[in-house]
């Protein structure tokens, strides 16, 4: 029947986004402080990294569904995204060719956006660098994707392990992408914050010669420990 919605071939152009002054500042902490936040959820996996250590980014989500080996998709949610928006690709963990390049990152870049995160591979990681978009995957590779379809835009996906729903917020540093349901941001964020607060004064305590917390010594009694001499 024509104009039928086929599984697949979805396109969803409206996102509920969270004003960015509710998780701006988010980029002056780390992802082990939002980790925390949330009491050690959200992290997607390990591998999934910053082309250059030195990206970090916050933004909503754009969720794209991707076939292995194809990111005509891609184009789509590239076209549909706004500023400080974060393309989201899941790709089933696709590592024999890439999702994602320079000129994916240029047009990126271009729009505004505040970066890209996929489970699968990018390639042409120089010009990426140079382009400057923070781009977070699990690696690179020379072989490019078809532009075929099929695959969707702003829908529930899965990547890196995590559930990923548009409009959720991501925020990636050196250590990876953690992913924040949008309805929990002013919790985390606030916590996060306080979180950053308490290593400093941590930090401060060690460069004091405070090198042991006091809980240590605690939690090993309560936990029946016994030390010998």
């Amino acid at each position: 029947m024509a104009g039928e919605e086929k599984l697949g071939l979805r396109v969803f152009t409206k996102v509920n986004r969270v004003p960015r002054e509710k998780f701006e500042k988010l980029m002056g902490v780390t992802t082990g402080n939002v980790c925390d936040a949330m009491d050690r959820f959200g992290a997607m996996d390990y591998q999934i990294k910053p082309v250059d250590p030195l990206m970090k980014c916050a933004g909503a989500a754009i969720t794209v569904k991707a076939r292995p080996c194809d990111n005509l998709i891609v184009y789509k949610a590239l076209e549909i995204a706004q500023p400080g928006d974060i393309i989201v690709i899941g790709i089933y963990n696709y590592t024999a060719s890439s999702t994602w390049g320079d000129l994916t990152s240029l047009i990126g870049k271009q729009k505004g956006l505040a970066g890209m995160v996929t489970d699968g591979l990018v390639r042409d990681v120089f010009g990426i660098k140079e382009v400057g978009l923070p781009v977070f995957s699990r690696g690179s590779i020379p072989t490019s994707p078809f532009k075929d379809g099929p695959g969707e835009v702003n829908v529930p996906i899965t990547c890196g392990g995590i559930s990923v729903r548009p409009g959720d917020i991501l925020f990636g540093d050196v250590d990876g992408v953690v992913v924040i349901p949008q309805e929990n941001v002013d919790q985390v964020v606030r916590r996060a914050l306080e979180i950053a607060a308490e290593e400093e004064k941590k930090v401060e305590d060690i460069k004091s010669s405070h090198l042991i917390p006091e809980w240590v010594g605690k939690t090993l009694k309560g936990r029946g420990y016994v030390i010998k001499e």
